[in-house]
C-alpha cells in the first residue's frame, strides 16, 4: 500500500489533536494515508514541535537571539546582540490610528522593509517582528496640543515647562512612575523589542535648564530603563540638546554634508543617525497643502543609506488629529493646524499606499538582510454614502444649561483656572463669557482672546476677535445688556521657547471704552463626550427655515453592511466640528486648505450614524461623504 504525507501551510486545528494553534505560527495538517500512521504522525510531531518552539519559544516575532547585548554605537555602526545593525524606522503615532487599523498599519510598514517603529504599539510591534525605539516624552511636539503636555500643568501660576522647576518634575516623575514599570519588561534584554528609548525630544530648541535633560536620563534609569539612550534634535541646536551617555542624533529634510559634518565634530567616532527624516510636512489653516515630491524623499533616503546611516521617516504613516487634538505654530505668526496629519507620508491618512511607498520599498529591498518582504496587505474599501440631512437644530443658548457650571468671577479666567473636571480645568473646546453693559463704544481686546471669539450682544452677533483684529464697535442700546464672547482654544502652540504662555480662553481684561469688564458669567464647553450624551435631554426643535447660529444641527446617515472608510465634506458651511455617533472627529473651516474630514469605517455602525454639527456661522444643512480625501490645493514644501 502507498503512502501519502501531505504538508499545508493553514490556521485550522491540529488533525493530530485537534487543537487550535495560533494564527500567529504556521502549523502542519497531515493527512496519513498507510498503515504505517505512527511512524509518520512522529515525524510530523518533530516538525510541528520544532515549529511551536521557533514561533513560540523565543520572542520578538521568532528572532532568536541570547539577548546579553542589546544596541550598541561602534565607531562606525550599531549592533544588535552582537550582530551589525542599521535602524531603518518609521513613525506611527497610535493616537491618530484608529485602534481597529494598528495592525494593518504596522503589517504595511513591515511589508515596506521597515524594521523600527518609533511610538508605542510595543506588543503589536513584537508579534509582528518589529524593534521599537521608545519615544516616552514626557514632551513630543508631534503637532499636537501643548506638545502633549497636559493643560493642567498651566493652573501653576509659576509653572516652568521643560525645566527642573518643582511642579514639572514632579509631574514627570509621577508619569514615569505610571509609564515605565508597563515597559520594564519590554526592553530588548529582557525578551522584548525596544532597543532603544529616546531622552525627551529636540530639546536644543528650547534649552531653557542645563539641568533638565540629566534630570530626565537619570529619571528613566532610576526606573529601570537599561536600553540605548539617543536624542534628537535640529543642527543647529545639537549642542544644546545633547546629554552625556546618549546618542545625538539628527532632524532633517534635506541633506547637508555641513550637518553631518558638525555632528561628527560634537560626536567623533559613533554612527550617524538622522532620527527624523521628515518625509512632508504639516498643514496649517488658511495656507496650502504641503507636499514634498516623492523623487526628493527617495533621493534623500537613497543617499542617507549609501553613506552607511540610520534613519528614521517621519511619518511612515501621519493619521489624523481627530477631536481637539491639533497644535499650533507660533513663528513667524500663530497659525493653528488642520485635523489631517496625512504629512504627505508614504501611507496616506486613510492607510493607502502611495507613489512614495512603492519607491521606498523598492530602494529598502536592496538593503534587506532577512529575505523576501511580506506581502503587501490589502486596501480598505472607500465608499460614498448618501448625504446626511440636518433635521433638528439646537440653539447654543438653550445647550447652556448642559455644561458644567456656570461660574461667576469678578475677572476673566483662563480656561485652564476654571473649577471644572475635577479640578484639571478646561483643555479644549469653547468657553462662553457674559457680562452685563449699559452702554455702547469700543471694545477693546488688547490681545486677550485665545484664539478667536464670536461677539454678541443680546444673543445676536456684531462680530469677531481674533489676534489680528484688536476692536470692535459695539452699538449703542437702551439699559442693561448682556454682552457674549465665544472663545475657542484654537490649539496650543506644539513647539518654541513660549510653552508656558498657552493659557486658553481670555487671559487678561477685555475693554469698553477703556474700563475694563467686570463680573463675568462663564460657561465650560469642552464638547467631550459626557457633554455631547447629555444632549440627548436638551430641547431640540425641527430645523427651522433660519436656525440660530452659533447651533447644533442634528442628522442621520446610513451604512449598509460593513461600513468603509469615508470622508466627510461640509459644502457651504462656515466654520465647526463634526461628531459621528458621539465622536469628535475635528474641526473643519471653508478657508481650507482640508476640505474633507477623514472617518474610518469602524466608527461607524451599520446602520443608522448620528451626526451632530456645531456650526459658528452659516451652514448648508447637509453633511455630504465621498470616498476620496480633498486636502486642498498643493504646494512643494521650499
Amino acid at each position: 500500500m502507498r503512502s501519502s504525507v501531505c504538508l499545508q501551510f493553514t490556521y485550522h486545528h491540529c488533525c493530530l489533536c485537534d487543537r487550535r494553534i495560533s494564527a500567529h505560527a504556521p502549523m502542519v495538517v497531515l493527512t496519513i494515508r498507510n498503515a504505517h500512521k505512527r511512524k509518520y504522525a512522529l515525524i510530523c510531531l518533530c516538525i510541528l514541535g520544532f515549529i511551536v518552539y521557533r514561533y513560540y519559544g523565543t520572542p520578538s516575532g521568532g528572532r532568536r537571539m541570547s539577548r546579553k547585548v542589546g544596541l550598541r554605537a561602534n565607531s562606525s555602526q550599531f549592533t544588535l546582540d552582537g550582530e551589525p545593525f542599521r535602524i531603518l524606522g518609521g513613525s506611527v503615532h497610535y493616537f491618530r490610528v484608529p485602534r481597529a487599523y494598528w495592525r494593518d498599519r504596522l503589517m504595511k510598514m513591515k511589508a515596506c522593509g521597515i524594521n523600527t517603529l518609533t511610538t508605542a504599539y510595543i506588543n503589536l510591534a513584537d508579534e509582528l517582528g518589529l524593534w521599537v525605539i521608545l519615544r516616552p516624552g514626557p514632551y513630543i511636539s508631534s503637532e499636537v496640543d501643548l506638545g502633549g503636555l497636559p493643560s493642567w500643568l498651566l493652573r501653576d501660576g509659576s509653572m516652568r515647562l521643560r525645566t527642573t522647576h518643582p511642579g514639572f518634575t514632579e509631574a514627570v516623575n509621577t508619569f514615569f512612575d505610571k509609564l515605565i514599570p508597563k515597559v520594564l519588561p519590554l526592553q530588548f534584554k529582557k525578551g522584548g523589542p525596544i532597543i532603544a528609548v529616546q531622552v525627551e525630544n529636540e530639546y536644543g530648541s528650547f534649552a531653557k535648564d542645563d539641568s533638565y535633560m540629566i534630570f530626565i536620563k537619570e529619571a528613566l534609569q532610576s526606573k529601570g530603563i537599561s536600553e540605548l539612550l539617543l536624542t534628537s534634535d535640529y543642527t543647529k541646536t545639537l549642542k544644546s540638546g545633547g546629554v552625556d551617555g546618549a546618542i545625538r542624533s539628527l532632524k532633517l529634510q534635506k541633506l547637508n554634508q555641513r550637518d553631518i559634518l558638525d555632528l561628527n565634530a560634537i560626536q567623533p567616532n559613533s554612527p550617524t543617525v538622522v532620527m527624523d527624516y521628515w518625509t512632508g510636512w504639516y498643514d496649517v489653516w488658511g495656507d496650502l497643502h504641503h507636499v514634498l515630491p516623492p523623487e526628493d524623499m527617495v533621493t534623500t533616503v537613497r543617499e542617507i543609506l549609501r553613506r552607511g546611516m540610520s534613519v528614521n521617516l517621519y511619518m511612515f504613516h501621519g493619521g489624523s488629529s481627530f477631536g481637539f487634538m491639533s497644535g499650533a505654530r507660533a513663528d513667524p505668526s500663530y497659525r493653528a493646524l488642520v485635523p489631517s496629519y496625512d504629512y504627505d507620508a508614504p501611507l496616506s491618512e486613510a492607510g493607502e499606499y502611495t507613489p512614495k511607498y512603492h519607491l521606498l520599498r523598492d530602494l529598502l529591498s536592496r538593503y534587506n538582510r532577512g529575505g523576501v518582504f511580506p506581502d503587501m496587505p490589502a486596501l480598505h474599501y472607500r465608499e460614498s454614502y448618501e448625504p446626511a440631512i440636518m433635521y433638528q437644530h439646537l440653539s447654543l443658548w438653550d445647550a447652556l444649561s448642559f455644561t458644567e457650571g456656570p461660574f461667576k468671577s469678578l475677572k476673566p479666567v483662563s480656561m485652564e483656572n476654571l473649577p471644572v473636571n475635577n479640578g484639571n480645568g478646561q483643555s479644549y473646546g469653547y468657553t462662553l463669557y457674559e457680562a452685563t453693559i449699559t452702554s455702547g463704544g469700543l471694545l477693546k481686546s488688547g490681545d486677550n482672546v485665545r484664539d478667536r471669539a464670536l461677539v454678541f450682544i443680546d444673543r445676536s452677533y456684531i462680530g469677531l476677535f481674533k489676534r489680528q483684529s484688536l476692536e470692535l464697535a459695539v452699538p449703542d442700546g437702551k439699559g442693561q445688556r448682556t454682552l457674549s464672547l465665544l472663545v475657542e482654544n484654537c490649539g496650543r502652540v506644539h513647539q518654541g521657547r513660549d510653552l508656558d504662555k498657552q493659557h486658553k480662553g481670555l487671559v487678561g481684561d477685555i475693554l469698553l471704552n477703556n474700563d475694563p469688564l467686570r463680573d463675568f458669567t462663564i460657561y465650560s464647553l469642552d464638547m467631550k463626550p459626557s457633554f455631547m450624551d447629555s444632549l440627548y435631554q436638551a430641547p431640540w426643535k425641527s430645523l427651522p427655515t433660519t436656525p440660530s447660529f452659533p447651533g447644533f444641527f442634528m442628522g442621520r446617515m446610513f451604512a449598509y453592511g460593513y461600513p468603509s472608510d469615508t470622508f466627510v465634506k461640509l459644502l457651504g458651511w462656515e466654520k465647526g466640528v463634526v461628531f459621528i455617533n458621539g465622536l469628535n472627529l475635528g474641526r473643519y473651516w471653508s478657508i481650507g486648505p482640508q476640505q474633507a474630514l477623514y472617518l474610518p469605517g469602524p466608527f461607524l455602525n451599520s446602520g443608522i450614524n448620528q451626526v451632530i454639527v456645531f456650526e459658528e456661522k452659516e451652514g448648508d444643512y447637509k453633511v455630504h461623504f465621498e470616498d476620496t480625501p480633498d486636502l486642498g490645493m498643493a504646494a512643494d514644501i521650499q
